[in-house]
Protein backbone atom coordinates (compact mmCIF):
# COMPACT_ATOMS: atom_id res chain seq x y z
CA UNK A 1 0.00 0.00 0.00
CA UNK A 2 0.93 3.38 -0.84
CA UNK A 3 1.89 5.87 1.99
CA UNK A 4 0.67 9.84 2.45
CA UNK A 5 2.67 12.12 4.06
CA UNK A 6 0.64 15.62 4.14
CA UNK A 7 2.54 19.32 3.44
CA UNK A 8 2.78 19.95 6.98
CA UNK A 9 6.13 20.98 9.08
CA UNK A 10 5.39 18.63 11.61
CA UNK A 11 5.94 15.58 9.09
CA UNK A 12 9.73 16.38 8.66
CA UNK A 13 10.66 18.23 12.15
CA UNK A 14 7.98 18.54 14.80
CA UNK A 15 5.79 21.54 15.07
CA UNK A 16 8.20 24.48 14.84
CA UNK A 17 8.60 26.98 17.90
CA UNK A 18 8.99 24.25 20.34
CA UNK A 19 12.71 22.97 20.29
CA UNK A 20 13.31 23.74 23.89
CA UNK A 21 10.35 21.75 24.84
CA UNK A 22 11.60 18.73 22.47
CA UNK A 23 15.04 19.01 23.93
CA UNK A 24 13.70 18.79 27.85
CA UNK A 25 11.73 15.86 26.67
CA UNK A 26 14.52 13.96 25.49
CA UNK A 27 16.26 15.01 28.69
CA UNK A 28 13.38 13.68 31.20
CA UNK A 29 12.68 10.48 28.46
CA UNK A 30 16.85 9.77 28.69
CA UNK A 31 16.85 9.85 32.69
CA UNK A 32 13.98 7.77 32.59
CA UNK A 33 15.28 5.40 30.28
CA UNK A 34 18.27 5.38 32.83
CA UNK A 35 15.97 4.83 35.81
CA UNK A 36 14.09 1.78 34.36
CA UNK A 37 17.30 0.20 32.71
CA UNK A 38 18.82 -0.19 36.67
CA UNK A 39 15.57 -0.67 38.12
CA UNK A 40 14.99 -3.64 35.51
CA UNK A 41 18.66 -5.19 36.75
CA UNK A 42 18.25 -4.62 40.33
CA UNK A 43 14.81 -6.85 39.88
CA UNK A 44 15.87 -9.35 37.87
CA UNK A 45 19.15 -9.90 40.23
CA UNK A 46 16.25 -10.09 43.26
CA UNK A 47 14.19 -12.24 41.69
CA UNK A 48 11.47 -9.31 41.35
CA UNK A 49 10.66 -10.41 37.18
CA UNK A 50 9.06 -13.47 37.62
CA UNK A 51 5.84 -13.98 35.83
CA UNK A 52 4.03 -16.22 38.20
CA UNK A 53 2.99 -13.37 40.66
CA UNK A 54 -0.28 -12.14 40.81
CA UNK A 55 -0.50 -8.92 38.31
CA UNK A 56 -3.40 -7.65 40.87
CA UNK A 57 -0.36 -8.00 43.58
CA UNK A 58 2.39 -6.17 42.05
CA UNK A 59 0.22 -4.04 39.83
CA UNK A 60 1.23 -0.22 39.28
CA UNK A 61 -1.83 1.43 38.28
CA UNK A 62 -1.35 4.62 35.77
CA UNK A 63 -4.32 7.13 34.96
CA UNK A 64 -4.20 8.57 31.77
CA UNK A 65 -6.31 11.44 30.80
CA UNK A 66 -6.91 11.68 26.88
CA UNK A 67 -8.46 13.82 24.42
CA UNK A 68 -12.19 12.14 23.39
CA UNK A 69 -11.27 11.25 19.68
CA UNK A 70 -8.32 9.17 20.27
CA UNK A 71 -8.95 8.01 23.88
CA UNK A 72 -11.19 4.61 22.33
CA UNK A 73 -7.59 3.92 20.61
CA UNK A 74 -5.77 4.55 23.61
CA UNK A 75 -7.96 2.55 26.28
CA UNK A 76 -8.09 -0.56 23.73
CA UNK A 77 -3.92 -0.42 24.11
CA UNK A 78 -4.38 -0.08 27.79
CA UNK A 79 -6.35 -3.18 28.02
CA UNK A 80 -4.62 -5.78 25.46
CA UNK A 81 -1.49 -4.44 27.70
CA UNK A 82 -3.46 -5.64 30.95
CA UNK A 83 -4.34 -8.89 29.64
CA UNK A 84 -0.93 -9.35 28.26
CA UNK A 85 0.31 -8.52 31.43
CA UNK A 86 2.89 -5.94 30.45
CA UNK A 87 5.08 -5.12 33.21
CA UNK A 88 6.85 -1.75 34.01
CA UNK A 89 10.24 -2.77 35.76
CA UNK A 90 8.75 -6.12 37.49
CA UNK A 91 5.08 -4.74 37.60
CA UNK A 92 2.22 -5.68 35.93
CA UNK A 93 0.91 -2.23 34.34
CA UNK A 94 -2.95 -1.22 34.79
CA UNK A 95 -3.61 2.00 33.34
CA UNK A 96 -7.21 3.64 33.31
CA UNK A 97 -7.84 5.58 30.22
CA UNK A 98 -11.04 8.66 30.77
CA UNK A 99 -11.76 10.96 28.29
CA UNK A 100 -11.80 14.48 28.87
CA UNK A 101 -11.68 17.77 26.59
CA UNK A 102 -8.29 19.15 25.96
CA UNK A 103 -10.05 22.71 26.97
CA UNK A 104 -11.15 22.01 29.85
CA UNK A 105 -8.24 20.11 31.35
CA UNK A 106 -6.21 23.11 30.02
CA UNK A 107 -7.96 25.01 31.84
CA UNK A 108 -7.88 22.85 35.18
CA UNK A 109 -4.23 22.95 35.06
CA UNK A 110 -3.43 26.51 34.17
CA UNK A 111 -5.78 27.62 38.15
CA UNK A 112 -3.13 24.65 39.64
CA UNK A 113 -6.34 25.28 42.35
CA UNK A 114 -6.62 21.22 43.00
CA UNK A 115 -4.42 18.35 42.54
CA UNK A 116 -4.79 16.36 39.40
CA UNK A 117 -6.45 12.92 39.46
CA UNK A 118 -3.69 12.07 36.51
CA UNK A 119 -0.28 11.08 35.75
CA UNK A 120 -0.30 11.24 31.82
CA UNK A 121 -2.56 13.74 29.93
CA UNK A 122 -2.97 13.35 25.92
CA UNK A 123 -4.44 16.05 24.67
CA UNK A 124 -5.13 16.37 20.52
CA UNK A 125 -2.77 19.28 20.20
CA UNK A 126 0.24 20.88 21.67
CA UNK A 127 -1.43 24.12 21.63
CA UNK A 128 -3.26 23.05 24.33
CA UNK A 129 -0.10 23.13 26.74
CA UNK A 130 0.65 26.56 26.45
CA UNK A 131 -3.07 27.29 27.69
CA UNK A 132 -2.12 25.15 30.48
CA UNK A 133 1.14 27.31 31.51
CA UNK A 134 -1.40 30.17 32.13
CA UNK A 135 0.81 32.44 33.52
CA UNK A 136 3.12 30.25 34.84
CA UNK A 137 1.28 29.74 37.99
CA UNK A 138 -0.16 26.25 37.34
CA UNK A 139 0.46 22.50 37.41
CA UNK A 140 3.29 22.12 35.25
CA UNK A 141 3.41 19.59 32.90
CA UNK A 142 6.63 17.52 30.78
CA UNK A 143 5.42 17.12 27.43
CA UNK A 144 7.30 14.47 24.77
CA UNK A 145 6.88 13.37 21.14
CA UNK A 146 3.42 12.55 18.93
CA UNK A 147 1.80 9.23 19.57
CA UNK A 148 -0.38 9.89 16.77
CA UNK A 149 -1.07 12.55 14.46
CA UNK A 150 -4.60 13.78 12.48
CA UNK A 151 -4.53 16.67 9.82
CA UNK A 152 -7.40 19.38 9.87
CA UNK A 153 -9.54 19.43 6.24
CA UNK A 154 -12.46 20.10 5.33
CA UNK A 155 -15.02 17.89 4.72
CA UNK A 156 -18.20 18.06 2.37
CA UNK A 157 -20.92 15.98 1.56
CA UNK A 158 -20.67 14.48 -1.80
CA UNK A 159 -23.18 16.61 -3.71
CA UNK A 160 -21.56 19.76 -2.31
CA UNK A 161 -17.55 18.76 -2.81
CA UNK A 162 -18.88 17.83 -6.67
CA UNK A 163 -20.10 21.00 -7.34
CA UNK A 164 -16.74 22.55 -6.15
CA UNK A 165 -15.01 20.29 -8.22
CA UNK A 166 -13.54 17.53 -5.99
CA UNK A 167 -11.53 16.09 -6.11
CA UNK A 168 -9.74 17.37 -9.29
CA UNK A 169 -9.88 21.21 -8.43
CA UNK A 170 -7.59 22.10 -6.05
CA UNK A 171 -7.50 25.04 -3.66
CA UNK A 172 -5.58 26.83 -0.99
CA UNK A 173 -7.42 27.38 2.65
CA UNK A 174 -8.86 30.94 1.58
CA UNK A 175 -9.99 29.93 -1.95
CA UNK A 176 -11.59 26.26 -0.26
CA UNK A 177 -13.55 28.71 2.07
CA UNK A 178 -14.20 31.63 -0.08
CA UNK A 179 -15.60 28.90 -2.47
CA UNK A 180 -17.76 27.01 -0.14
CA UNK A 181 -19.44 30.36 2.09
CA UNK A 182 -19.70 31.67 -1.79
CA UNK A 183 -22.53 29.07 -2.78
CA UNK A 184 -26.14 29.46 -1.74
CA UNK A 185 -26.11 25.41 -1.18
CA UNK A 186 -23.00 25.08 0.61
CA UNK A 187 -23.39 25.46 4.93
CA UNK A 188 -20.11 25.43 6.84
CA UNK A 189 -19.95 24.49 10.01
CA UNK A 190 -17.11 24.64 12.57
CA UNK A 191 -16.42 24.45 16.56
CA UNK A 192 -15.49 26.85 18.64
CA UNK A 193 -12.10 27.88 18.29
CA UNK A 194 -11.71 28.64 21.71
CA UNK A 195 -12.55 25.16 22.80
CA UNK A 196 -11.47 23.27 19.98
CA UNK A 197 -7.87 22.77 18.34
CA UNK A 198 -9.06 21.85 14.90
CA UNK A 199 -11.12 24.97 14.72
CA UNK A 200 -8.10 27.25 15.83
CA UNK A 201 -5.74 25.84 13.12
CA UNK A 202 -8.08 25.37 10.76
CA UNK A 203 -8.58 29.42 11.33
CA UNK A 204 -5.23 30.31 11.73
CA UNK A 205 -4.86 28.23 8.24
CA UNK A 206 -7.29 30.72 6.53
CA UNK A 207 -5.87 33.21 8.27
CA UNK A 208 -2.37 32.69 7.27
CA UNK A 209 -3.62 32.16 3.45
CA UNK A 210 -5.62 34.97 3.21
CA UNK A 211 -2.97 37.31 4.26
CA UNK A 212 -0.56 35.49 1.67
CA UNK A 213 -2.99 36.68 -1.05
CA UNK A 214 -2.15 40.20 -0.22
CA UNK A 215 -5.07 43.02 0.11
CA UNK A 216 -7.05 43.56 3.18
CA UNK A 217 -6.55 39.97 4.64
CA UNK A 218 -7.92 40.89 8.38
CA UNK A 219 -11.11 41.88 6.53
CA UNK A 220 -11.83 38.60 4.69
CA UNK A 221 -10.62 36.69 7.65
CA UNK A 222 -13.08 38.77 10.02
CA UNK A 223 -15.93 38.09 7.30
CA UNK A 224 -15.14 34.48 7.07
CA UNK A 225 -15.02 34.58 11.64
CA UNK A 226 -18.66 35.77 11.31
CA UNK A 227 -20.22 32.93 9.29
CA UNK A 228 -18.83 30.64 10.95
CA UNK A 229 -19.94 32.02 14.07
CA UNK A 230 -23.27 31.44 12.62
CA UNK A 231 -22.94 27.84 12.73
CA UNK A 232 -20.67 27.13 15.21
CA UNK A 233 -20.87 24.06 17.62
CA UNK A 234 -18.97 23.91 20.86
CA UNK A 235 -16.83 21.05 20.03
CA UNK A 236 -15.67 18.56 17.17
CA UNK A 237 -18.29 15.97 17.77
CA UNK A 238 -21.12 18.28 17.81
CA UNK A 239 -19.94 19.97 14.59
CA UNK A 240 -20.33 16.50 12.95
CA UNK A 241 -23.68 15.98 14.37
CA UNK A 242 -24.75 18.34 12.19
CA UNK A 243 -24.13 17.34 8.85
CA UNK A 244 -26.61 16.22 6.53
CA UNK A 245 -27.03 12.39 6.52
CA UNK A 246 -28.80 11.88 3.48
CA UNK A 247 -29.19 13.21 0.10
CA UNK A 248 -33.33 13.63 0.74
CA UNK A 249 -34.88 17.01 0.55
CA UNK A 250 -35.20 17.06 3.96
CA UNK A 251 -31.90 16.51 4.97
CA UNK A 252 -30.80 18.89 2.85
CA UNK A 253 -33.08 21.64 3.19
CA UNK A 254 -33.24 21.46 6.50
CA UNK A 255 -31.28 24.69 7.95
CA UNK A 256 -30.06 22.92 10.91
CA UNK A 257 -28.06 20.70 8.57
CA UNK A 258 -24.98 21.24 7.12
CA UNK A 259 -23.00 20.28 4.06
CA UNK A 260 -19.31 20.84 4.86
CA UNK A 261 -17.56 21.34 8.49
CA UNK A 262 -13.62 21.81 9.53
CA UNK A 263 -12.84 18.94 11.10
CA UNK A 264 -9.92 16.41 11.33
CA UNK A 265 -9.26 13.39 9.07
CA UNK A 266 -9.75 11.21 12.15
CA UNK A 267 -13.12 12.21 12.71
CA UNK A 268 -14.32 12.43 8.83
CA UNK A 269 -12.54 8.18 8.85
CA UNK A 270 -15.11 7.98 11.90
CA UNK A 271 -17.79 9.77 10.52
CA UNK A 272 -17.55 7.47 7.11
CA UNK A 273 -17.17 4.09 8.70
CA UNK A 274 -20.75 4.64 10.27
CA UNK A 275 -22.19 6.78 7.47
CA UNK A 276 -23.91 5.18 4.61
CA UNK A 277 -24.01 6.02 0.88
CA UNK A 278 -24.56 10.02 -0.02
CA UNK A 279 -23.66 10.52 3.79
CA UNK A 280 -20.05 9.50 3.87
CA UNK A 281 -17.84 12.92 3.12
CA UNK A 282 -15.30 13.97 0.85
CA UNK A 283 -11.71 15.83 2.19
CA UNK A 284 -10.13 18.55 0.45
CA UNK A 285 -6.49 18.99 2.02
CA UNK A 286 -5.83 22.74 1.20
CA UNK A 287 -2.71 23.14 -1.28
CA UNK A 288 -0.81 25.46 0.72
CA UNK A 289 -0.67 22.70 3.51
CA UNK A 290 -2.74 21.32 6.89
CA UNK A 291 -1.92 21.59 10.24
CA UNK A 292 -1.62 18.60 12.17
CA UNK A 293 -3.55 17.35 15.66
CA UNK A 294 -0.32 15.63 16.68
CA UNK A 295 -1.33 14.52 20.14
CA UNK A 296 1.68 15.27 22.41
CA UNK A 297 2.48 12.53 25.08
CA UNK A 298 2.85 14.22 28.34
CA UNK A 299 3.56 14.48 32.10
CA UNK A 300 1.51 15.97 35.01
CA UNK A 301 3.70 17.70 37.68
CA UNK A 302 6.20 15.39 37.20
CA UNK A 303 7.84 15.92 40.40
CA UNK A 304 5.19 14.62 42.44
CA UNK A 305 5.35 11.14 40.23
CA UNK A 306 6.63 8.12 42.56
CA UNK A 307 9.73 6.22 40.57
CA UNK A 308 7.18 3.25 40.16
CA UNK A 309 4.21 6.08 38.19
CA UNK A 310 7.70 7.53 36.30
CA UNK A 311 8.74 4.22 35.22
CA UNK A 312 5.35 2.86 34.19
CA UNK A 313 4.48 6.50 32.55
CA UNK A 314 7.54 5.48 30.41
CA UNK A 315 6.49 1.93 29.70
CA UNK A 316 3.28 2.87 28.33
CA UNK A 317 4.42 5.86 26.05
CA UNK A 318 7.12 3.34 24.99
CA UNK A 319 4.16 0.82 23.95
CA UNK A 320 2.21 3.40 22.47
CA UNK A 321 4.73 3.36 19.68
CA UNK A 322 5.41 0.08 19.13
CA UNK A 323 3.67 -1.73 15.89
CA UNK A 324 0.55 -3.09 17.67
CA UNK A 325 -0.14 0.28 19.11
CA UNK A 326 0.30 1.96 15.97
CA UNK A 327 -1.63 -0.57 14.14
CA UNK A 328 -4.63 -0.05 16.45
CA UNK A 329 -4.59 3.81 16.28
CA UNK A 330 -4.35 3.71 12.55
CA UNK A 331 -7.63 1.38 12.79
CA UNK A 332 -9.56 3.86 14.33
CA UNK A 333 -8.30 6.48 11.76
CA UNK A 334 -5.29 8.22 13.34
CA UNK A 335 -1.72 8.52 11.16
CA UNK A 336 1.41 8.17 13.06
CA UNK A 337 3.08 10.75 14.02
CA UNK A 338 5.25 12.20 11.75
CA UNK A 339 2.08 12.70 9.86
CA UNK A 340 2.11 9.52 7.64
CA UNK A 341 -0.53 7.23 6.53
CA UNK A 342 -1.32 4.46 4.31
CA UNK A 343 -3.65 4.96 1.32
CA UNK A 344 -6.52 3.35 3.06
CA UNK A 345 -7.27 5.40 5.92
CA UNK A 346 -6.61 8.22 3.89
CA UNK A 347 -9.37 6.62 0.91
CA UNK A 348 -11.45 5.45 4.22
CA UNK A 349 -11.79 9.37 5.43
CA UNK A 350 -12.72 10.73 2.03
CA UNK A 351 -9.54 12.03 0.38
CA UNK A 352 -8.89 11.28 -3.09
CA UNK A 353 -6.09 12.14 -5.47
CA UNK A 354 -5.03 14.60 -6.50
CA UNK A 355 -5.31 14.99 -2.81
CA UNK A 356 -3.37 14.49 -0.46
CA UNK A 357 -0.49 16.75 -1.51
CA UNK A 358 3.24 16.04 -1.06
CA UNK A 359 4.95 19.14 -1.33
CA UNK A 360 6.26 20.77 2.19
CA UNK A 361 4.08 23.34 3.71
CA UNK A 362 4.62 26.46 5.29
CA UNK A 363 5.49 26.55 9.07
CA UNK A 364 3.24 25.72 11.31
CA UNK A 365 1.55 28.92 13.27
CA UNK A 366 3.74 29.38 16.64
CA UNK A 367 2.45 30.09 19.94
CA UNK A 368 2.12 33.61 19.37
CA UNK A 369 0.33 33.50 16.11
CA UNK A 370 -2.51 31.00 17.51
CA UNK A 371 -2.86 33.69 20.63
CA UNK A 372 -3.66 36.30 18.34
CA UNK A 373 -6.17 34.23 15.91
CA UNK A 374 -8.00 32.91 18.97
CA UNK A 375 -7.89 37.23 19.71
CA UNK A 376 -9.43 37.78 17.10
CA UNK A 377 -11.94 35.32 16.62
CA UNK A 378 -13.03 36.53 20.31
CA UNK A 379 -13.26 40.49 19.20
CA UNK A 380 -15.17 39.51 15.85
CA UNK A 381 -17.71 36.96 16.71
CA UNK A 382 -18.35 39.36 19.86
CA UNK A 383 -18.25 42.43 19.36
CA UNK A 384 -16.08 43.99 22.03
CA UNK A 385 -16.55 47.23 24.25
CA UNK A 386 -13.30 48.23 25.60
CA UNK A 387 -12.74 51.37 27.48
CA UNK A 388 -8.55 52.33 26.87
CA UNK A 389 -6.73 54.17 30.03
CA UNK A 390 -3.54 54.84 29.29
CA UNK A 391 -0.75 56.07 31.70
CA UNK A 392 0.58 60.06 30.73
CA UNK A 393 2.61 60.35 34.02
CA UNK A 394 5.71 61.92 33.17
CA UNK A 395 8.06 58.14 33.56
CA UNK A 396 6.23 57.17 30.16
CA UNK A 397 8.70 59.96 28.36
CA UNK A 398 11.40 57.46 29.11
CA UNK A 399 13.27 55.78 26.64
CA UNK A 400 12.65 52.46 25.72
CA UNK A 401 16.11 50.28 25.37
CA UNK A 402 17.37 49.45 21.65
CA UNK A 403 14.42 51.43 20.28
CA UNK A 404 15.18 55.53 20.61
CA UNK A 405 11.74 55.96 21.28
CA UNK A 406 9.11 56.79 24.50
CA UNK A 407 7.12 54.33 26.04
CA UNK A 408 4.66 56.76 25.01
CA UNK A 409 5.53 56.61 21.49
CA UNK A 410 5.74 53.25 21.21
CA UNK A 411 2.45 52.43 23.13
CA UNK A 412 0.94 54.48 20.99
CA UNK A 413 2.02 52.90 18.19
CA UNK A 414 1.06 49.74 19.73
CA UNK A 415 -2.60 50.86 20.51
CA UNK A 416 -3.10 52.28 16.35
CA UNK A 417 -1.51 48.94 15.38
CA UNK A 418 -3.94 46.95 17.72
CA UNK A 419 -6.94 49.09 16.10
CA UNK A 420 -6.76 47.20 13.19
CA UNK A 421 -7.48 43.74 14.51
CA UNK A 422 -11.64 45.71 14.98
CA UNK A 423 -14.45 45.75 13.06
CA UNK A 424 -16.67 49.17 12.64
CA UNK A 425 -18.83 46.89 15.23
CA UNK A 426 -16.63 47.43 18.05
CA UNK A 427 -16.97 50.41 20.26
CA UNK A 428 -13.41 51.64 22.15
CA UNK A 429 -13.15 54.73 23.92
CA UNK A 430 -10.21 56.36 25.78
CA UNK A 431 -8.96 57.69 28.75
CA UNK A 432 -5.25 59.05 29.90
CA UNK A 433 -4.11 59.92 33.70
CA UNK A 434 -1.78 61.35 35.94
CA UNK A 435 -1.97 63.14 38.91
CA UNK A 436 -3.91 66.26 39.06
CA UNK A 437 -5.04 65.77 35.38
CA UNK A 438 -8.17 67.25 35.72
CA UNK A 439 -8.55 69.79 38.76
CA UNK A 440 -8.32 67.53 41.67
CA UNK A 441 -8.84 64.28 39.43
CA UNK A 442 -6.08 62.24 38.19
CA UNK A 443 -8.16 60.97 34.73
CA UNK A 444 -9.23 62.68 31.59
CA UNK A 445 -12.07 60.83 29.15
CA UNK A 446 -10.37 61.69 25.68
CA UNK A 447 -12.56 59.99 23.46
CA UNK A 448 -16.39 58.37 25.06
CA UNK A 449 -16.64 54.56 23.74
CA UNK A 450 -18.42 54.34 20.89
CA UNK A 451 -18.53 52.27 17.83
CA UNK A 452 -15.50 52.40 15.42
CA UNK A 453 -18.17 53.12 12.22
CA UNK A 454 -19.63 55.68 13.77
CA UNK A 455 -19.60 59.04 11.71
CA UNK A 456 -17.89 61.75 14.08
CA UNK A 457 -18.45 64.93 14.28
CA UNK A 458 -16.75 67.62 12.21
CA UNK A 459 -16.72 64.26 9.48
CA UNK A 460 -14.75 61.24 9.51
CA UNK A 461 -15.11 58.34 11.60
CA UNK A 462 -14.84 57.41 15.54
CA UNK A 463 -12.01 54.91 14.36
CA UNK A 464 -10.41 57.70 12.71
CA UNK A 465 -10.81 59.86 15.63
CA UNK A 466 -9.43 57.92 17.74
CA UNK A 467 -6.29 56.89 15.69
CA UNK A 468 -5.91 60.52 15.89
CA UNK A 469 -6.11 60.81 20.00
CA UNK A 470 -3.83 57.83 20.07
CA UNK A 471 -1.15 60.06 18.36
CA UNK A 472 -1.63 63.00 20.13
CA UNK A 473 -1.32 61.32 23.57
CA UNK A 474 1.70 62.82 25.01
CA UNK A 475 3.58 62.68 28.96
CA UNK A 476 2.42 65.06 31.34
CA UNK A 477 5.80 66.70 32.70
CA UNK A 478 6.43 66.14 36.44
CA UNK A 479 2.78 64.15 36.27
CA UNK A 480 2.75 61.20 38.57
CA UNK A 481 0.55 57.97 38.48
CA UNK A 482 -2.40 58.42 39.81
CA UNK A 483 -3.56 54.90 39.51
CA UNK A 484 -6.22 54.24 42.27
CA UNK A 485 -8.21 56.77 41.75
CA UNK A 486 -8.55 56.31 37.76
CA UNK A 487 -8.97 52.47 37.92
CA UNK A 488 -12.40 53.03 40.32
CA UNK A 489 -13.64 55.88 38.05
CA UNK A 490 -13.16 54.09 35.03
CA UNK A 491 -14.48 50.89 36.10
CA UNK A 492 -17.50 52.76 37.61
CA UNK A 493 -18.05 54.32 34.00
CA UNK A 494 -17.75 50.81 31.82
CA UNK A 495 -19.79 49.43 34.41
CA UNK A 496 -22.78 52.18 34.46
CA UNK A 497 -22.33 51.77 30.24
CA UNK A 498 -22.33 48.21 30.11
CA UNK A 499 -23.95 46.84 26.85
CA UNK A 500 -25.33 43.44 26.75
CA UNK A 501 -24.13 40.85 23.90
CA UNK A 502 -21.08 42.10 23.89
CA UNK A 503 -17.38 41.71 25.43
CA UNK A 504 -17.14 44.65 27.92
CA UNK A 505 -14.01 45.04 28.81
CA UNK A 506 -11.78 48.25 30.91
CA UNK A 507 -7.77 47.88 29.19
CA UNK A 508 -5.08 49.93 31.94
CA UNK A 509 -2.12 50.60 30.70
CA UNK A 510 0.41 51.70 33.39
CA UNK A 511 4.46 51.94 33.71
CA UNK A 512 4.58 52.25 37.38
CA UNK A 513 2.31 51.90 40.84
CA UNK A 514 0.21 54.19 42.27
CA UNK A 515 1.70 57.56 43.77
CA UNK A 516 -1.35 59.91 44.35
CA UNK A 517 -0.85 59.40 48.26
CA UNK A 518 -4.24 61.57 48.71
CA UNK A 519 -6.42 59.39 46.62
CA UNK A 520 -8.48 56.15 47.53
CA UNK A 521 -6.10 53.60 49.04
CA UNK A 522 -5.50 50.06 47.32
CA UNK A 523 -7.87 48.15 50.07
CA UNK A 524 -10.43 51.11 49.69
CA UNK A 525 -10.05 50.37 45.84
CA UNK A 526 -10.25 46.51 46.37
CA UNK A 527 -13.26 47.37 48.76
CA UNK A 528 -15.06 49.31 45.92
CA UNK A 529 -14.64 46.99 43.35
CA UNK A 530 -16.03 43.84 45.40
CA UNK A 531 -18.85 45.88 45.80
CA UNK A 532 -19.10 47.14 42.21
CA UNK A 533 -18.47 43.54 40.56
CA UNK A 534 -21.64 42.11 38.76
CA UNK A 535 -21.74 38.56 37.61
CA UNK A 536 -24.54 39.50 35.09
CA UNK A 537 -22.98 42.91 33.67
CA UNK A 538 -19.17 41.37 33.73
CA UNK A 539 -16.37 44.22 32.77
CA UNK A 540 -13.09 42.16 33.43
CA UNK A 541 -10.10 44.84 34.08
CA UNK A 542 -7.12 44.07 31.48
CA UNK A 543 -4.49 45.68 33.45
CA UNK A 544 -1.02 46.02 31.57
CA UNK A 545 2.14 46.96 33.30
CA UNK A 546 4.76 48.39 30.89
CA UNK A 547 7.88 48.55 31.18
CA UNK A 548 10.63 47.35 34.46
CA UNK A 549 8.76 49.67 36.67
CA UNK A 550 5.57 48.61 36.64
CA UNK A 551 3.72 46.55 39.12
CA UNK A 552 2.40 43.47 37.22
CA UNK A 553 1.90 41.50 40.70
CA UNK A 554 -0.44 44.71 42.26
CA UNK A 555 -2.41 45.53 38.77
CA UNK A 556 -3.08 41.98 38.65
CA UNK A 557 -4.68 41.53 42.34
CA UNK A 558 -6.79 44.41 41.44
CA UNK A 559 -7.53 43.31 37.81
CA UNK A 560 -9.02 39.62 39.28
CA UNK A 561 -11.11 40.92 41.66
CA UNK A 562 -13.31 41.85 38.37
CA UNK A 563 -12.77 38.79 36.58
CA UNK A 564 -9.74 39.98 34.27
CA UNK A 565 -5.84 39.91 34.88
CA UNK A 566 -2.79 41.80 35.40
CA UNK A 567 0.05 40.95 32.25
CA UNK A 568 3.34 42.31 32.40
CA UNK A 569 5.51 43.81 28.86
CA UNK A 570 9.00 45.05 29.07
CA UNK A 571 8.97 46.37 25.36
CA UNK A 572 5.26 49.04 24.76
CA UNK A 573 5.57 47.13 20.99
CA UNK A 574 4.55 43.91 22.85
CA UNK A 575 0.47 45.63 23.97
CA UNK A 576 -0.88 44.78 21.21
CA UNK A 577 -0.28 40.90 21.09
CA UNK A 578 -1.14 41.12 25.08
CA UNK A 579 -4.41 42.84 24.48
CA UNK A 580 -5.37 39.74 21.94
CA UNK A 581 -4.25 37.37 24.47
CA UNK A 582 -6.08 38.99 27.15
CA UNK A 583 -8.96 39.19 25.63
CA UNK A 584 -8.81 36.17 24.76
CA UNK A 585 -8.75 34.42 28.17
CA UNK A 586 -10.55 36.86 30.12
CA UNK A 587 -13.38 35.77 27.26
CA UNK A 588 -12.90 32.20 28.14
CA UNK A 589 -12.95 32.87 32.09
CA UNK A 590 -16.60 34.52 31.04
CA UNK A 591 -17.61 30.97 29.80
CA UNK A 592 -16.42 29.17 32.47
CA UNK A 593 -18.67 31.05 34.60
CA UNK A 594 -21.72 30.83 32.40
CA UNK A 595 -21.54 27.19 32.45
Amino acid sequence: MGRHSLPDSHAAEGRRGHPSTRRRTVAIATLLVLAVATGTAVAAKGGLLSFSESCEDSAVRLSVVASPDIAPAVRSIAEQARADEVKADGHCLVVEVLARDAHKVAEALAAGDTEPDFQVWLPDSDLWLERAKGLGEGIPVSPSDSVASSPVALAMVPSASRALGWPRKTYTWAELVAGALGSDRVRLGAADPARSATGLLALAGIGASSARQGGDSDTRVAQTAKVLAERMSDGDTQVLETLARSTSGAEEGNPKRNQAALISEQAAFTHNAEATGAGKLDLFYPEDGTPLLDYPYTLVNEARLSTAESRAALRFMNLLGDRDAQATFAEHGFRAGDGSAEDSLVAAAGGRKPQPYAEPAVEAPSDEELQETLGMWTITVQSARLTTVVDASGSMATLVPGRNQSRMNVTKESLIQALDQFTPDDEIGLWKFATTLDGEKDYRRLMETKRLGDPAAGGGTHREKLTAAFAALQPVPGGATGLYDTTLASYKEARSTYVKGKFNALVILTDGSNQDTDGISRSGLVTELKKLVDPERPVPVIAIAVGPDADRDEVAEIARITGGDGYEVSDPAEIQAVILQAIMAAGQNGRAAEE
